[in-house]
């Protein structure tokens, strides 16, 4: 069976909840690679928001790169991946993303997966969204990106938040054809006679 690897990064928005699951649901799945960026902010949220430590994240991946080492095979366009997650992304990540500033190895790699056609998907995280943001995530898209909010369904009537988010990580995993069995599926409005 062939390899799929899929680049997951994780910058200093909130939500870093998004990415270490999209890593603990990706390590099950046999024939999956998983390469793993963390920004400094990051890693502040991981301590904040969960309790976890760099070290604790990076042993769900399985190639861990620094995000100042632009010299890493996933900034090359040679490096065959299914794409590229950033799970949550910020709104400095998005700029650079739409700018094309490859300014560290998570912009880079973005811009990689973009300039291959591949898929990019970018779980960006802030509210309201003011007009900057709202053109880059315009350019981003235009580039072929995909812009995914971690915004959360309620038809399903989640019970935790761990519902709530793994539905959203299942909405992700849907995008790159990866089944899942994380949250129900629609079947359409049930109705009262």
């Amino acid at each position: 069976m062939p390899v799929r690897r899929i680049i997951i990064a994780i910058t200093g928005a909130t939500g870093a909840i998004y990415g270490v699951r999209l890593l603990q649901v990706l390590r099950e799945i046999p024939g999956i690679e998983l390469h793993l960026m963390v920004s400094d902010a990051g890693v502040l949220n991981l301590h904040q928001e969960l309790g976890m430590g760099r070290k604790e994240v990076e042993a769900l991946a399985h190639v861990v790169h620094h995000i100042r080492d632009v010299g890493a095979a996933i900034a090359s366009g040679s490096f065959q991946s299914d794409g590229m997650i950033i799970a949550p992304c910020s709104m400095k990540t998005l700029a650079a993303v739409a700018h094309g500033l490859s300014d560290n190895l998570i912009s880079r790699a973005a811009d990689v997966v973009l300039k291959e056609r591949r898929r990019l998907i970018l779980m960006v995280r802030e509210t309201p969204f003011n007009l900057a943001h709202l053109r880059n995530m315009t350019a981003v898209t235009e580039m072929g990106g995909i812009i995914f909010p971690p915004l959360p369904g309620f038809y399903h009537r989640p019970q935790s938040i761990t519902e709530m988010v793994d539905h959203t990580v299942g909405r992700v995993l849907d995008l790159f054809a990866i089944p899942h069995t994380l949250t129900p599926r629609w079947n359409g409005m049930k109705q009262d006679d």
